[in-house]
């Protein structure tokens, strides 16, 4: 069946590696502070000027000061520093983040991302998805494979205004993990009991498939 948002948040914490520093962007993004592996160890940076957070409060637990780039409320890790947007976006713009974890609305088969805007519609805005994407060397892309009307997110090209262009590297979605080559978008793992034709069915990509898909493994 489909994953969840924290299934998908799950399989992703499984990309991190120990010593990684790591921007998570809002929406299932945010989740993977939630399951990051206890033998590793990553320090989380958000935009708005936090190195080091932890996983979300619980009730009761809240701190209004302690929020992340989405306004959320956060914890934060013994060592956790605090520094104003310049610093932030130095980090950001001087490569020094290791990983991004980004929503998207669409993500096009060459590795193009559009997050930010819908034409007609009331949205946040870009926040600092665009130096992300410009900046980071591996960014993988959290969502859902296809919108409410069961239409496919994962395109040959994208419909929305773009973030960035050619920058996303893996795809984790409810159905399946894709990684974008030069190629086109490969299919490495199926969620459990989706079958590879269902897959295919919801996206309007070509997927490149290689022998047997296996199921991905969800801690």
């Amino acid at each position: 069946m489909p994953l969840t948002k924290e299934d998908i948040a799950k399989r992703i914490a499984q990309e991190l590696q120990d010593g990684y520093f790591v921007n998570l962007g809002i929406g299932i993004p945010t989740l993977v502070a939630n399951y990051i592996p206890e033998e590793i160890n990553v320090e989380i940076q958000s935009e708005n000027g936090v190195l080091g957070m932890g996983q979300f409060p619980f009730e009761g637990e809240e701190d209004a000061d302690l929020i992340n780039a989405g306004k959320q409320t956060i914890t934060t890790l013994p060592g956790a520093s605090f520094f104003d947007s310049a610093m932030s976006f130095g980090m950001i713009r001087g490569k020094h983040v290791d990983l991004t974890i980004l929503g998207a609305m669409e993500v096009a088969e060459n590795g193009d991302i559009a997050n930010w805007k819908i034409p007609g519609k009331m949205v946040k805005g870009m926040g600092g998805a665009m130096d992300l994407v410009s900046s980071a060397e591996n960014i993988i892309v959290a969502m859902m494979h296809v919108n409410k009307e069961g239409e496919s997110k994962i395109l040959k090209k994208c419909t929305l205004p773009l973030t960035g262009v050619a920058c996303v590297k893996k795809i984790v979605t409810e159905l399946a993990v894709m990684e974008i080559t030069p190629k086109g978008i490969k299919l490495l793992e199926r969620a459990p009991g989706i079958t590879v034709e269902h897959i295919i069915t919801s996206t309007e990509a070509e997927l490149i498939i290689e022998g047997e898909i296996p199921e991905m493994t969800i801690n």
